[in-house]
Parts: C-alpha cells; structure tokens; sequence
C-alpha cells in the first residue's frame, strides 16, 4: 500500500449519478455492488459504457450513503438512480494506491494528520476510484472540512 502526502485543496462539484441509502456499516459491504450495480445498468441503458469514475460519497457516520459515478456526459436516469454531486469544498486529500481492504488505513491517515494540524472535519467524505487496474489500483479520499469560521 501507498498512500500519498495529505493535502488541502479546493474542489469543484462534480455531478453525479448515484443510489442513495441510510444503512449500516455491517451492512453496506453487503450492498454497495448492487447499488453500483443499478447505477450501471441505468448508464448503459443510455448509451453510457465506460468514461464515469466510480464514486462512494458519505454523508455521515449513519451512514447515508451515496454509491455511483462521477457524470461526464447526460444521461436519462431511471428507477432509484438519481442526479447528486460530489461537493463543491475545501477538502483534506490523498491518494491511496493499493488493494481496497487497506482503504481503512489510508483513512485514518487523513484524518491522522488532520487532528495533528488542527482541522476538523464536517462528518462527509469521499472516494473516487481511478480506472481500474487490477495490478494497481488507486483511489482518491477526500475529507471535507470546516471552514475556519465554523
């Protein structure tokens, strides 16, 4: 596993196309791939097979969550798939290059090094996963965090 320096930056919205749940942390293992399985299906429907990087957004500890991609073209959005977005923020940032079960770790790290300089974090998060490469897979994570007057 590596995971890169952490850094603050200054994201744009990005939108999105998503299946949105409040579940469990036992439970969403079980149905992130469905959910990102519904989103797909929706894509290819209209026309879309490749070119949208998957995405999980956290709103919360709950969790609300939010499984799709990010949406580089339109697309009709059928059945649970709606319209979102990836927040417009001043975000904590990393990139993680490795298997996905080491996630965990390159999270604390983020959240490590933002205790250790003094920023907070407003609860909602995100990973956007790079085109998959099975032998080195990468996956940005980001935090985002409270503005200095909060």
């Amino acid at each position: 596993m590596t995971t890169a320096p952490v850094n603050v930056t200054v994201v744009a919205a990005r939108p999105t196309a998503v299946v949105a749940a409040t579940t469990t942390w036992a439970e969403f293992p079980r149905l992130w791939q469905p959910m990102l399985d519904e989103v797909w299906a929706c894509l290819r429907a209209g026309g879309i097979t490749s070119g949208c990087r998957n995405i999980m957004l956290y709103r919360d500890d709950a969790p609300n969550v939010e499984v799709g991609v990010e949406l580089t073209v339109p697309c009709p959005l059928t059945g649970r798939v709606v319209a979102s977005e990836l927040p417009a923020a001043r975000v904590a940032h990393t990139v993680h290059i490795g298997p996905y079960d080491e996630l965990g770790a390159a999270h604390q790290a983020v959240l490590t090094w933002c205790a250790a300089n003094s920023l907070r974090t407003t609860g909602t998060r995100w990973e956007i996963y790079g085109p998959h490469d099975p032998s080195q897979p990468w996956t940005e994570i980001c935090y985002e965090l409270y503005t200095s007057n909060s």
